[in-house]
């Protein structure tokens, strides 16, 4: 049918080992890991770790034999280098249709009805990909996005498909001949809890929750589970959003690379911290009403004191003023702060957000100072952002920063940061 909705779904492959590939070609072929913040759990393998039994968010320290004896390469995240490269990942892939949802960091819906060589179009895409920006990616079609993301995940497990698979070129018997092989937590929002409550009763594959009454599904488990049951049978029932909905808060937290006492570490912290969550209301054009900090102690120690204790500000009027939040958190901070203690992690939520572009002063309010305000909150991030982050910060925010989280075996920052420009060195 001509007016068939049809989505793409591009995922980039292993994204964050693929990334730091891109600029360290001697990792290719190699047995690789990224770690999460603090170098603590897996959180992305190449597939030559996937093939040691590597799983997803396993410990570093219950691996450590294994990395030992099978030559994994452990890196620490490089979260800068990861969203430059989804950035231009995601702008390139704009080109390629009329609407696109980026879903994730490395994760994009496009918009292929009306295409006539779908699979044409999608190997295109994966040139493209792989040309401009060095990123391996595969394409999965289908008429729903739940099967789109079910055919991305079959040209990624299917070596004869060359990381394309359409669902939409095949009849419904086909599909229910791979839907058969492929177990029920495979499908997009079948968590691991989700997917044991439904072998309890029998729905074991993708063809079986396929095949199951979308009404009953609604009744014993939930209206998306309903949803999910009409999508497998290719009816769309979740439209392409191009515009992400406004965040309800904006969190930023980190566990401490070591033990923090002082009072004064844990200001440096929550300074940096704020200065990170304020980055991120200006780019979402909001600003925030209330704020909260809280900090605690290592709940895994044993033998030691706990402590964990949050405070909550309302601010006099909405802002996305870096100095003003900080003035906030600080005496938050100071308020619940408690000598003797150890402390492991501390972090900062912005709540109560609302549209800068409706922004409403206060009586006690003056223009002036507001303009004044967003004038220099303008001139901090564009020379951050053309200078290299950290360019210019806050004293509060501090220079020593013994606090900060382990990153042992973190790759330079190419992209944004000119100290770490990648240098050819001639013989």
């Amino acid at each position: 049918m001509a007016d068939q909705k049809l989505f793409a779904l591009v995922d980039c492959n292993n994204f964050y080992v693929s990334c730091e590939r891109l600029f360290n070609p001697k990792l290719e072929g190699k047995p690789v890991v990224v770690l999460s913040n603090n170098d603590g759990c897996v959180v992305s393998r190449s597939s030559e770790a996937k093939a040691l039994g590597v799983k997803m968010g396993v410990p570093l320290y219950q691996i450590s034999a294994l990395v030992k004896s099978a030559g994994i390469v452990t890196l620490s995240s490089n979260y800068a280098l990861y969203g430059d490269l989804s950035a231009r990942i995601m702008s390139i892939l704009s080109g390629f249709s009329p609407s696109q949802e980026i879903y994730s960091i490395d994760e994009c819906f496009l918009d292929f009805s009306g295409i006539p060589d779908r699979l044409s179009r999608a190997r295109q895409i994966k040139e493209t990909i792989k040309q401009c920006a060095g990123v391996p990616v595969c394409v999965g079609i289908g008429p729903s996005k739940t099967l789109a993301k079910l055919a991305n995940f079959t040209a990624k497990t299917r070596s004869d498909c060359g990381g394309v698979f359409d669902f939409s070129a095949l009849s419904e018997s086909e599909r229910d001949r791979i839907f058969a092989t492929l177990k029920v937590g495979e499908v997009w929002g079948i968590g691991r809890k989700l997917a044991q409550k439904f072998e309890q009763i029998g729905i074991n594959t993708v063809l079986q929750l396929k095949n199951s009454s979308p009404d009953l599904m609604r009744k014993q488990f939930s209206v998306v589970i309903e949803r999910t049951v009409r999508e497998l049978r290719g009816q769309s029932c979740l439209e392409m959003s191009e515009i992400a909905s406004a965040r309800k808060q904006i969190v930023s937290s980190r566990s401490f690379g070591k033990n923090v006492f002082e009072l004064a570490d844990l200001e440096q912290a929550v300074a940096s911290y704020m200065a990170k969550a304020a980055l991120k209301l200006r780019a979402d054009r909001s600003l925030a009403g209330a704020l909260e900090v809280y900090i605690r102690t290592n709940k895994f120690a044993e033998g030691s004191e706990q402590y964990a204790q949050t405070a909550t500000v309302t601010l006099s009027h909405p802002t996305d003023d870096t100095m003003v939040l900080l003035t906030a958190a600080s005496r938050a901070l100071k308020q619940i702060y408690r000598s003797g203690y150890a402390y492991q992690k501390a972090g900062v939520s912005l709540l109560d957000l609302s549209n800068a572009d409706e922004r409403q002063l206060s009586l006690f309010q003056a223009e002036a100072v507001n303009s004044r305000s967003e004038k220099l909150m303008k001139l901090m991030d564009a020379t951050n952002s053309a200078m290299g982050r950290g360019t210019l910060y806050l004293a509060a925010e501090g220079q020593n920063h013994s606090w900060q989280n382990r990153c042992n075996f973190k790759s330079p920052e190419y992209t944004t940061s000119w100290k770490g420009l990648a240098v050819a060195k001639a013989k």
